[in-house]
């Protein structure tokens, strides 16, 4: 096990429910410094877990473990944090609650304040529901984190967002196997026809037409869609990704007791120094969409992700664009 865990306790959560013996996975990279000053904050994504982060961190680059103690907590649902997988009836499986944005936050900021007595942190940064959950921390503890650089994410998630997500889960929950989230074996069909489904929008059309896949060691189109795209979501357990697909569908920064569903009110209470970087080919959290939560942000910039990756601009998959958010966040951290 190359990660720790963080005992919550019976916690209550925004949707009524009480999770009981909650708790978090989380993994450190580097050494917090005396002042307890060289915090980063770096949470995972869409059934990503903490070593699906670890592309963004190393020596030399902007999350750089001789300099900074690198925090990467797991979102609750995927696997390592409480999740269906993992929690004991009566909240197992198809039963467990629904999680929000806000949940994720509260509970990482206890992580941070409890277990290692943290007051600041220079950066939370975050791709995808990874970034959702970076605009989050920003709008509720302003005074606390000092920068913010979320990619390929929102702060609040679009119709058209939710109605991609719609596809994916019914792609899942139309397998019988899947069992109304009482399986025995993984509904295995459903999970293949998942990664059919996100294939046409991770990427863009032109990644498709100027067939970049030969450059992840792919032989053909239909090999990356079963050795990729398949085998993505194959080894993941179903309850687990409609769980985190609960909480990216209901993503609002805003959807909390502190704003009260006010959204310009939550984009600017973000005063921490932001970098924003959509993908300029993202089809599903689209460039226009930042652009728009920028303007309500007092200190903050758009830097779209040049190239035609769409949302994987921001998954480590190529080079170019791993340079280029590393690059700003050199730059932002050096600010």
């Amino acid at each position: 096990m190359d990660y720790e865990i963080f005992q919550l306790g019976d916690v209550a959560l925004q949707h009524g429910a009480t999770l009981r013996n909650a708790f978090l996975a989380y993994k450190t990279y580097g050494k917090l410094n005396a002042d307890k000053s060289n915090v980063i904050v770096y949470p995972t994504w869409y059934s990503g877990q903490h070593p699906d982060n670890e592309w963004l961190i190393g020596e030399g680059m902007a999350l750089d473990p001789s300099k900074y103690f690198i925090i990467v907590p797991n979102m609750l649902g995927n696997g390592l944090s409480s999740s269906p997988s993992n929690t004991p009836a009566p909240y197992d499986r198809a039963r467990f609650p629904n999680i929000t944005l806000y949940d994720n936050v509260m509970l990482q900021h206890r992580l941070v304040t409890e277990q290692f007595g943290i007051s600041e942190i220079q950066l939370v940064v975050g791709w995808s529901m990874g970034a959702q959950q970076t605009n989050q921390w920003g709008s509720l503890f302003p005074d606390m984190v000092k920068r913010i650089a979320p990619f390929c994410g929102s702060a609040k998630t679009a119709p058209h967002n939710f109605v991609f997500l719609e596809g994916v889960k019914a792609a899942l929950t139309s397998d019988a196997a899947w069992n109304n989230g009482w399986y025995d074996t993984p509904p295995n069909k459903g999970l293949r026809a998942v990664g059919r489904v996100y294939a046409g929008w991770g990427l863009s059309q032109p990644f498709y037409m100027q067939e970049l896949w030969r450059t992840m060691g792919y032989s053909s189109l239909e090999d990356f869609l079963v050795a990729f795209w398949e085998g993505f979501f194959l080894p993941k357990d179903a309850n687990n990704l409609l769980a985190m697909l609960w909480t990216w569908q209901n993503g609002d920064i805003s959807d909390n007791p502190v704003f009260k569903g006010d959204f310009k009110k939550a984009l600017g209470a973000i005063k921490s120094k932001a970098v924003v970087m959509p993908g300029a080919m993202d089809l599903y959290f689209p460039v226009a969409d930042n652009e728009e939560e920028v303007r309500h942000m007092p200190n903050a910039v758009c830097r779209p992700i040049p190239g035609v990756w769409g949302h994987f601009a921001g998954g480590g998959a190529n080079p170019v664009d791993t340079k280029f958010i590393d690059d700003n966040l050199k730059a932002l951290l050096a600010s």
